[in-house]
């Protein structure tokens, strides 16, 4: 039986009963309710122009609140939650938030366009800085921003009023009083949603997914809707019935077990790379903080990234480099795989009917391995790779084992490659081993020219990514990653 959808606007619970499933946030806000502050760019989540702060009660009890991209958010996934925009910065007498304040102060707003989703984006890193006496340093504000594109003002103000506003009168954000509303609204049982034929599904539990997964073998899963999002908002395509993941508690899980970081598929892109982080700091942290942008990271899953299987996806090779495996679940039952085995052809998985991601495993650091990651792409945020690569070697008195090089970008699937891994297994990890690897990358692939890179750029740079790799790990003169990398932060201020 369909239900309105419910959740917090304006202070108030705020329910939504006409409209397709499909429908964004964004739509919702600007031709159904005419609060026009929030705007639209891109319609795909790049610009940040519809910036907004979903609010939404934890597996913990705790209350989080995120940016996001309301151009990509299908209402119907707001169900038990709240939505701000930039209409609530406004203060009850009047005057302006130190966000907005900051930004007139510093001078961060000239055409005005990119204003709101700016200042919704410092308002969400406001909220994280409240209690602290010094403001963020450089490094936190550009992350906070990195999904915020202005073609007016080169950043510098918009920076200046990150760091101004926290030097203002304050102004306190009742959290309690959130978290107690969003209590009455939340639901026990499985959702359900239906307009115009079409039905928006969001059970509870692992058994409601993996039957109603049975039920509805041909149903489209969605978690954060940043790829999925684009697949209505760019090439109109009709989803029929949806299946949304992001309610069922069991696929929050994220624990270590038996050598190996268990995250589930629920979980989103930062909460799953900082645990991932914990143990690959030096390893992936770029990589996590390069991965598209903060609104996209807080609402997109590592699970999602898994299962949609993008040829140049961030995530695929250095889970692939690494070992790491697929937890797939069905009414039947749970089965696991290798990574790489998962990955048959261009966008073909291997999935039986009825399957579903339940959970990724990444091995734990072990002795004598060796691992790095890399992305290459025109910026350093929000930006799509060309190349991206990861390593992994048993290293023993300078001799090659089990190696293992993957690359993103190169071929129709994130991918190994088993003749340069042939080349070297067995040998000494001196420069001459080396150049026959990377020789064999170019027998081992065959890229293509798109508008992110020509085919002989992404050959000469994934060669050259195995030699920065040799640069940092070779036995004999090893580069520590600070005196190569060029995006180095250093005391949390970016590098020159």
């Amino acid at each position: 039986m369909s239900e309105p959808i419910r959740f917090f606007y304006r202070g108030e619970v705020h329910n939504v009963a006409d409209g397709a499933p499909t429908r964004t946030l964004l739509q919702h806000l600007r031709e159904d309710l005419h609060c026009t502050g929030t705007k639209e760019g891109c319609a795909e989540g790049d610009c940040g122009a519809c910036t907004v702060v979903v609010a939404e009660l934890q597996p913990d009890g705790e209350v989080a609140m995120k940016s996001v991209n309301s151009c990509i958010q299908f209402v119907p996934t707001l169900d038990g939650k709240a939505v701000f925009t930039i209409e609530d910065l406004k203060q009850a007498d009047g005057n302006m938030h130190p966000v907005q304040e900051a930004l007139v102060e510093c001078h961060g707003s000239q055409c005005g366009f990119c204003t709101p989703g700016f200042a919704m984006s410092l308002w969400s890193l406001y909220l994280k800085q409240e209690g602290q006496t010094t403001p963020p340093c450089r490094k936190t504000v550009d992350e906070t921003l990195s999904g915020n594109l202005c073609r007016c003002t080169g950043y510098r103000p918009i920076i200046d009023a990150a760091r101004r506003m926290g030097e203002l009168p304050p102004v306190s954000f009742d959290r309690e009083a959130l978290k107690a509303s969003l209590k009455t609204i939340q639901r026990t049982e499985m959702y359900s949603y239906t307009h115009d034929g079409q039905t928006f599904y969001a059970p509870r539990t692992l058994a409601e997914l993996a039957t109603l997964r049975a039920e509805k073998p041909t149903a489209t899963i969605v978690a954060g809707s940043t790829d999925v999002g684009l697949w209505v908002t760019k090439q109109m395509r009709n989803l029929g019935d949806m299946i949304y993941v992001r309610q069922v508690q069991e696929l929050y899980r994220m624990e270590e077990e038996d050598g190996m970081l268990y995250i589930g598929a629920a979980v989103n892109l930062n909460d799953a790379y900082e645990a991932a982080c914990k143990h690959y700091k030096e390893e992936l942290h770029e990589m996590w903080q390069r991965f598209a942008s903060q609104p996209i990271r807080n609402t997109g899953t590592l699970g999602g990234s898994v299962a949609n299987g993008s040829p140049i996806g961030d995530s695929a090779p250095w889970m692939i480099a690494l070992g790491a495996e697929i937890v797939i679940r069905s009414d039947k039952g749970q089965r696991s795989m290798l990574l790489e085995k998962f990955y048959l052809d261009y966008m073909k998985k291997d999935w039986q009917p009825g399957e579903f991601v339940e959970a990724v495993r990444i091995p734990l650091p072990r002795k004598d391995i060796h691992f790095r990651s890399y992305k290459l792409a025109k910026r350093y945020d929000q930006d799509i790779s060309a190349v991206c690569a990861a390593f992994a070697f048993t290293l023993k008195d300078g001799v090659v084992s089990d190696a293992h090089i993957a690359y993103g970008g190169m071929a129709a699937t994130s991918r190994r490659a088993p003749l340069a891994e042939a080349a070297v297994n067995g040998k000494r990890w001196d420069e001459a081993t080396l150049k026959l690897a990377m020789a064999e990358l170019a027998k081992d692939y065959t890229p293509l020219s798109d508008m992110r890179a020509t085919a002989g750029y992404r050959m000469k740079t994934a060669q050259n990514l195995l030699r920065r790799y040799w640069l940092e790990s070779n036995p004999d003169s090893a580069q520590p990653l600070q005196s190569i990398n060029a995006y180095h932060y250093a005391e949390g201020v970016a590098a020159a």
